[in-house]
């Protein structure tokens, strides 16, 4: 399978719509669109690896598969057969479903979870001619949103949330997201020859974040994301 361009969303804080696409448009992301509590973009899947890496204020980076109207559960069912899903999901590979519904006639979280999956398992025994899929392979988690009635499709890429960066040996109570003070930190225009001072420093969240901004270090570079055992593209682009 080849995909040269693929539309991603990466949900962030409220607030943080401006810093975050900031952070891709320096990044070379393309269509760079800010949203409320989210930025859409576009790029190859060594995009995908560097936005997972690499952005600081994003929550999580999805794929979007699709985005359609869906005012019924028909609607939904229909919407997402349509989707490519194999493009993606092998025989094998665990595609549960997540989700939420806010503002539409499809307020049931549950009830839309299982016509999201119900639609995924008839695509994938369409193409690849079985009834049971065992789902022992890699997580391919799929979430959807039905905001004003309109559902969006989308495939996790990271796995456990980017604010969980990988370099706290140990996890203590914090008053603060690591991606929410990350922006605070790229609002204060931090540079490699800032002085930040911390004097209620409790986990050190805001001196880690600064410092890791100040000296340009990667601050997922210590963890694994869940495209990276995909197989769709060559693991060099993990390695950046």
């Amino acid at each position: 399978m080849k995909m040269t361009e693929l539309t991603y969303i990466a949900p962030c804080h409220f607030g943080l719509e401006s810093v975050l696409a900031g952070e891709l448009k320096r990044m070379g992301a393309q269509a760079v669109t800010p949203d409320n509590g989210k930025v859409e973009f576009s790029g190859g899947m060594d995009m995908m690896a560097r936005a997972n890496i690499n952005l600081r204020t994003a929550e999580r980076v999805l794929i979007k598969l699709a985005s359609f109207p869906a005012k019924s559960f028909e609607e939904l069912f229909q919407g997402v057969k349509t989707i490519p899903l194999e493009d993606f999901i092998g025989k094998k590979d665990a595609f549960p479903v997540k989700g939420w519904s806010l503002n539409s006639q499809l307020h049931s979280i549950p009830d839309c979870q299982a016509i999201v999956k119900k639609a995924a398992v008839e695509r994938l025994k369409a193409h690849y001619h079985q009834d049971w899929f065992s789902e022992t392979g890699p997580m391919h988690q799929i979430r959807f949103s039905i905001m004003k009635d309109t559902a969006t499709i989308m495939l996790d890429t990271s796995g456990a949330g980017l604010h969980k960066r990988g370099y706290r040996a140990k996890s203590n109570e914090a008053p603060i997201k690591e991606t929410l003070a990350a922006g605070i930190i790229d609002l204060a225009r931090v540079k490699d020859f800032s002085q930040v001072y911390d004097p209620f420093c409790g986990s050190g969240t805001f001196l880690i974040e600064a410092a890791l901004k100040a000296l340009n270090i990667p601050p997922c570079l210590r963890r694994k994301f869940a495209a990276q055992d995909w197989g769709l593209c060559d693991p060099i682009v993990w390695q950046q």
